[in-house]
């Protein structure tokens, strides 16, 4: 027995030095064909140095050594005469092949492209990630690219190996922070060093419930985002209303953020590359949404390759295509549109019930009516790279919403039809020039403008009459950026922007004549200093931010902190802070609401009524990950003053009168989430307080509309195959306050109006909110070069009724003379998509 194993291990050891003896240096091989076939090569010993290659098998005569030199070895041999060969890289042609991957999932990246620069010599990756090109010249460098990833750039004699060379691509950042948890909770969702959420949507998992990468929907899996009404246009983070969350669309103020009237994202998911969700210890460059920012970026690299994708759910269909013009010239557009007025499927008779529960569309069931509804929106993109230190990138989306319902009454033969019109529409639009000077500072110079509108008509032909309403934000902004990097671990950024909000609002009714016509505009700058900070164990971002508002002669200094240390093995602490500041908001309008759907409008601060909203928010917390483990508990507190009682949406009998006051939110968060290769497992948990104070009222301090004391989610994912995957999960949380009306005494007479007589404000609450979700998908390709996804997402599996709202309204009809209104949220609701991409 031993002398077996004596015998396999001297086996071992000849054919390593067999191999061993079958490598040569290429300067030594060449002395010994000089010696065989008395030539000479002429070459410099510095290129020589170091190059080893494999002798060849047998005897080979002269003219075929030389072949074999030039086919594996980066130099071109060349034979002048019987006696001179020359050594050397000129005119050198090589063959070269690699495997492109992502360097963190070791995934191979299809349809990359692979580039020698100064030449039009390129390919593209297969479905493994491999490339082969030929006839590559020696002295050239390769560019390699991929949507979503920092591009590298080789010399081609690093990819002269064999086997092939791998090449790790890294994920682009985009400008945003170091990401600390790749998959946070499903794949694509993001964990960055400041403590923000990315969603990338290329790389988007899957999540109960959701079909589609939908940053708005997505969100709401953390903890501290809540949406009390399932809205996506009504997304309360740490209390907050929906219209102090800081929407930016490639750096666009976008003011609507809802299709089907905010059941899902008016920004296409496929086209939005990455959204970054930031609660607090925000960046100084950034100012309105004392809540929260919201940043949605697109491609903004050049990809010099034809490439998009489409799909469809059962609400509406899509489109997006990159087309390069040439290496410096690219194009992407993409467009969206519902087919909800062409066929009506069961998720859209959901949603459309949902969204017109108790209002005249819903509760007309004596004539005859139709009702069109759709909405689109699209968006287009120019990238121009002037040359390496300059380039620019243009940008246009437009997102829309229409609604037109007609009634038909028919009396004495005579047909009568009552009309009603809603038109949303937001138009955004900018330019950026960015410039890196050097390797340490660069600069960007950028501008833009967003237009909001909408346009709603109303005709009861009981009483002959027509009411319109009119709602138009229009801001435009200049913003110049630097940043200067003194090291690889601190960097300084500066900056200064001057912007313009004009709002206007326009009321008529014709029957009686009446007129209200209102426009606000308002002037502000600033300028902005922060300095970031990253080495190893420590982060921290400190700003600075100084607002100036022209037409209030008013100066407001807001300092920013956002600092992360770690303080033992795997255990991290964190402490954020900031002061910010919001000059537009939206008011509710109960009595003159459109249609019964949209009852919000922007206004502007007058610095009087309504006031610049004014935040202060602190968070300490820390963090613990190891071994697929991450747990998360934060404590915040948050003050925000300058409310008005018209934007928070509570009912009270002065609810017409203007009143300005404040919230404070103050809370824990807790997150844990444990993850293997084929489950993702994790439990959310929320506890906050949230009160109002207005002075004016009595009580003066009461629980805010927003108030969910205690929330609770969990979901489990599961991946069968890397290519099917389910996911389930729950939602339970307190309900909301409302108010009742005094009991005995329900209505009261305002002059020649009877309303309804409020007792103290929010004082009961909805029953628990309940919910579970589940969804699956199943990616496959049609060929090497179209992948395709099918996802399919349930809504409420158990059908639970949820009342998210409850409020009252005159019913002469009634004992009380008061009626009671409860909406509710989706009954179980399926969907569907289905994608390719190329």
């Amino acid at each position: 027995m031993i002398s077996k194993k004596l015998s396999l291990v001297f086996i071992f050891l000849l054919s390593l030095t067999i191999k061993a003896q079958n490598k040569i240096e290429l300067k030594s091989f060449l002395v010994e064909i000089e010696k065989q076939h008395d030539v000479k090569f002429t070459y410099s010993d510095k290129d020589l140095k170091g190059n080893v290659i494999t002798t060849p098998q047998k005897n080979l005569s002269l003219s075929e050594v030389i072949d074999y030199l030039n086919s594996t070895t980066l130099f071109n041999f060349k034979v002048l005469n019987d006696r001179f060969i020359t050594v050397s890289f000129l005119d050198k042609k090589i063959t070269i092949c690699g495997k492109v991957i992502d360097s963190q999932t070791l995934e191979p990246l299809t349809l990359a492209s692979i580039i020698i620069n100064n030449s039009n010599i390129g390919t593209s990756t297969s479905y493994n990630g491999d490339f082969v090109l030929k006839k590559v010249p020696i002295n050239s460098t390769a560019t390699i690219s991929y949507i979503g990833y920092n591009s590298i750039t080789l010399p081609v004699e690093e990819l002269f190996e064999t086997p092939c060379k791998e090449i790790g691509l890294n994920e682009l950042s985009e400008e945003l922070s170091e990401i600390i948890i790749p998959n946070f909770l499903t794949a694509g969702l993001q964990k960055n060093i400041d403590g923000s959420t990315t969603l990338n949507s290329k790389k988007f998992g899957i999540l109960p419930g959701l079909i589609e990468p939908d940053i708005l929907k997505t969100i709401k899996v953390l903890p501290g985002i809540e949406s009390v009404n399932e809205s996506i246009a009504n997304i309360n983070v740490r209390g907050g209303t929906n219209d102090q969350n800081l929407m930016l669309w490639d750096g666009i103020k976008m003011y609507h953020t809802g299709h089907f009237f905010g059941l899902i994202s008016a920004y296409n998911p496929y086209l939005t590359k990455k959204a970054t969700v930031i609660k607090n210890g925000t960046s100084s460059q950034f100012s309105d949404g004392v809540s929260s920012t919201v940043n949605m970026l697109t491609d903004n690299e050049i990809t010099r390759r034809f490439s998009g994708g489409g799909g469809f759910n059962l609400l509406s269909g899509d489109a997006f295509i990159h087309v390069p013009i040439s290496n410096k010239l690219e194009i992407h557009a993409s467009a969206r549109r519902s087919f909800t007025d062409i066929l009506n499927t069961p998720t859209y008779n959901n949603y459309f019930d949902r969204s017109f529960q108790e209002n005249s569309i819903a509760s007309n069931k004596e004539h005859k009516t139709t009702t069109n509804f759709y909405f689109y929106d699209y968006s287009f993109k120019v990238l121009y790279d002037i040359n390496n230190k300059h380039s620019l990138r243009a940008n246009l989306i437009n997102i829309k919403n229409n609604l037109d319902y007609t009634e038909e009454y028919t009396s004495e033969n005579t047909t009568f039809e009552e009309n009603s019109l809603l038109k949303q529409e937001n138009l955004g639009a900018n330019i950026t020039w960015k410039t890196n000077w050097n390797n340490r500072f660069s600069s960007e110079l950028s501008t833009f403008l967003s237009e909001y509108t909408i346009n709603s008509s109303d005709f009861n032909i009981d009483s002959n009459q027509l009411q319109t309403q009119f709602n138009n934000v229009l801001e435009t902004e200049i913003k110049l950026l630097t940043k200067y990097q003194f090291s690889d671990i601190l960097n300084f950024t500066n900056g200064a922007v001057f912007n313009e909000i004009g709002i206007a609002n326009k009321t008529t009714v014709n029957a009686p004549s009446y007129t209200k016509s209102v426009k606000d505009v308002l002037l502000k700058s600033a300028i902005f200093s922060e300095l970031e900070y990253k080495k190893k164990n420590t982060y921290a971002r400190l700003g600075l931010r100084a607002n100036y508002f022209h037409d209030f002669n008013q100066f407001l200094i807001e300092p920013r902190i956002n600092v992360r240390q770690k303080v033992i093995n795997n255990l991290y602490l964190k402490l954020k802070g900031e002061l910010k500041n919001q000059t537009t908001t939206q008011k509710m309008d109960f009595q003159d609401n459109f249609l019964g759907i949209e009852k919000r409008r922007w206004v502007l601060a007058d610095n009087d009524k309504t006031p610049i909203i004014k935040s202060k928010q602190v968070s300490f917390g820390a963090e613990f990950s190891k071994n697929n483990l991450q747990i998360d508990l934060t404590g915040f507190y948050k003050f925000v003053d300058g409310i008005t009682a018209a934007n928070q949406g509570f009912y009270n009998n002065v609810q017409t009168l203007n009143s300005i006051g404040s919230y404070e939110s103050k809370g824990v968060e807790f997150l844990i989430n444990k993850k293997s290769k084929k489950i993702s497992t994790w439990l959310s948990y929320t506890f906050a307080e949230n009160d109002y104070t207005f002075n004016t009222f009595s009580p003066s301090i009461f629980p805010s509309s927003l108030d969910i004391t205690h929330s609770l989610s969990a979901a489990l994912n599961y991946s069968i195959t890397p290519k099917i995957r389910l996911s389930a999960g729950t939602i339970l949380r307190n309900g909301t306050p409302y108010t009742t009306p005094v009991v005995g005494n329900e209505t009261i007479q305002y002059g020649d109006r009877t309303v309804v007589n409020y007792d103290t404000p929010n004082k009961e609450r909805l029953r628990n909110f309940f919910r579970v979700n589940a969804s699956g998908s199943y990616q496959f390709n049609i060929s090497n070069n179209i992948k395709s996804t099918v996802r399919v997402g349930f809504t409420n599996i158990t059908n639970r009724k949820n009342s998210i709202n409850t409020y009252y309204v005159i019913d002469n009809n009634s004992e009380t003379n008061v009626r009671k209104v409860n909406t509710y949220s989706l009954p179980f609701t399926p969907n569907l998509s289905f994608r390719i991409n190329f």
